[in-house]
């Protein structure tokens, strides 16, 4: 009896790290021994036998398979690293992942998955995910140099406890046409047609929007829809300038101009008045009335139409197959306080690129599989492929082939590239370099409009912030309440739902909803940020 007890406990005990709440991911933070002698001392072949890996995506398996795909077929015999790729549409990534990361059988590796700061951070702390800062260092000299260069990517990149849980995407941060993203747009046949310059104010604006509504330029073919949106956001995202908001890019806080102090933006003065401009343009017709509910087939056909008098979007002569020239970028709008500016994106693309996690037998080999598409030619490698077969070198740079511009089959740019690369739709870990970016950002019209944007554009550009696991229980609680409150709110004063004789009202709600709470976390996150 006594014999099977001690048998017992020690079976017991036996357990006990398999049901721990936190994974001891201490001895595989480098790959076991035979992993690292496996490594070779140069960057290609990252290994000398053979080795699989498996990587969870949020690729679109209805969209190339990856696993019989040019780009990773051509990797693999470059590195001698094999991915067995498990892909995701988006329309089943949240449910997927979640199960994934809460089952004993994790992959390797998720890649371009859709983690946010919050779940990095859980999970990091928690095990699954393992700290990357010595394998980078050791490993990843093509990323560390980068990190050098810009040490703000690395501050954004590392959580409250030190550790960096993901490869980053980086937009190279000389690539300022793709750090604007979607910008303003006038059609320059209807200002010509009105005889108007390029609106330089929000009073500008204003008129220019009402000329269209009355005068109806254009064939006569369409109704012209003087501001055409896709939703309300790029909007507002270009309006918020003009108001003295959000310079800094994040939604919610910003330093305030007057003061320099950290604020939530959505209870503000400048933001009150922001809205009561937007909602005077949807109540008067101005903007399309369905740009809550516009699906973005219909946007891009209303595009296609020549309808838009002006817009906030992508080059259109890409995006909505028009010709090139009928649109022309616009500035920032000089509000009724002399406010001028438009936010960029920071040079973090996303922060959780590539994370591994504590099955990962290989996680140096996989570290210094990544390290490549931090380089020049990797870059060139991941969003062009392999030259002669993807792409050619001319006097004016590099183009794709001409089954890929021209498709045999009738497919788009984007079909042909998704037969045969990885990086369409997807911002995969790596570095976005200007030259090899085939967007609609490197379009003539886009850089000649961002051009015209640069003077205007904001100095400082936040990351996501991280948080600590105090803080995060925080943000998922009332500060999720809040800003969802705040979202609703903001919509129903722009179509004219709530009156903003309510607005102490929404203010005081929002107030007791714990406004101070998620501010005191807002500036602990921005204070570590700003002293990293």
């Amino acid at each position: 009896m006594k014999k099977r007890y001690v048998i017992a406990i020690l079976f017991i005990i036996s357990l006990l790290p398999a049901c721990s709440g936190k994974s001891d991911t201490t001895n595989n933070v480098d790959g076991n021994n035979d992993a690292l002698e496996n490594l070779t001392g140069e960057q290609f072949p990252v290994v000398n036998e053979p080795i699989t890996v498996s990587m969870f995506s949020a690729s679109n398996p209805n969209q190339g398979d990856w696993n019989d795909l040019l780009i990773w077929n051509a990797y693999e015999d470059k590195t001698n690293i094999k991915v067995e790729w498990e892909q995701i549409p988006d329309s089943t990534l949240e449910e997927k992942r979640n199960l994934t990361l809460s089952s004993k059988d994790l992959p390797d590796a998720f890649y371009a998955s859709g983690l946010n700061n919050l779940d990095l951070f859980k999970y990091g702390e928690q095990g699954t995910f393992i700290p990357l800062n010595d394998l980078i260092e050791e490993y990843a000299p093509n990323l560390d140099a980068m990190l050098d260069e810009y040490p703000e990517v690395r501050k954004a990149i590392t959580f409250p406890d030190g550790n960096i849980y993901a490869l980053p995407t980086i937009q190279d941060p000389e690539f300022l046409s793709l750090l604007v993203g979607a910008r303003p747009w006038f059609n320059q046949e209807f200002l010509e047609e009105l005889d108007m310059e390029t609106p330089e104010t929000t009073d500008d604006y204003h008129d220019f929007l009402t000329a269209v509504k009355e005068h109806n330029p254009g064939d006569g073919d369409i109704d012209p829809i003087p501001y055409g949106g896709r939703n309300i956001d790029e909007l507002i995202r270009w309006i918020r300038g003009s108001f003295g908001l959000n310079a800094q890019g994040h939604t919610y806080i910003d330093l305030d101009p007057e003061t320099d102090a950290l604020r939530f933006v959505p209870t503000s003065d400048g933001y009150k008045e922001m809205l009561e401009y937007i909602h005077s343009l949807y109540d008067e017709e101005l903007i399309n009335q369905n740009i809550f509910t516009i699906e973005n087939d219909q946007f891009l056909a209303d595009g296609a139409d020549g309808a838009y008098g002006s817009t906030v979007f992508y080059s259109p002569d890409d995006t909505f197959g028009i010709e090139k020239g009928v649109f022309k970028g616009g500035k920032p709008l000089k509000g009724p306080s002399g406010y001028q500016s438009y936010s960029k994106s920071n040079a973090v693309g996303r922060v959780d690129g590539l994370a591994i996690t504590s099955d990962a037998e290989n996680p140096a080999a996989i570290v210094k599989w990544q390290d490549y598409f931090y380089t020049e030619e990797g870059s060139r490698f991941q969003y062009m492929g392999i030259e002669g077969e993807t792409y050619e070198e001319t006097d004016d740079g590099y183009e794709y082939v001409e089954e890929i511009i021209n498709s045999p089959d009738g497919l788009t740019v984007d079909e042909e590239l998704r037969k045969r690369l990885a990086w369409v739709g997807l911002w995969p870990p790596g570095v976005m370099r200007q030259e090899y970016f085939m967007g609609s950002e490197t379009t003539e019209a886009s850089l000649e409009a961002t051009d015209t944007l640069e003077p205007y554009l904001s100095d400082e550009s936040w990351p996501s912030f991280t948080y600590t696991e105090d803080e995060n229980r925080v943000l998922s609680s009332a500060g999720s309440d809040i800003e969802k409150y705040a979202e609703e709110m903001r919509d129903k004063f722009i179509v004219g739902e709530v009156d903003f004789s309510e607005w102490d009202k929404y203010v005081d709600e929002i107030e007791s909803m714990g406004l101070e709470d998620y501010m005191e976390v807002q500036k602990a996150a921005y204070e570590r940020y700003s002293d990293s």
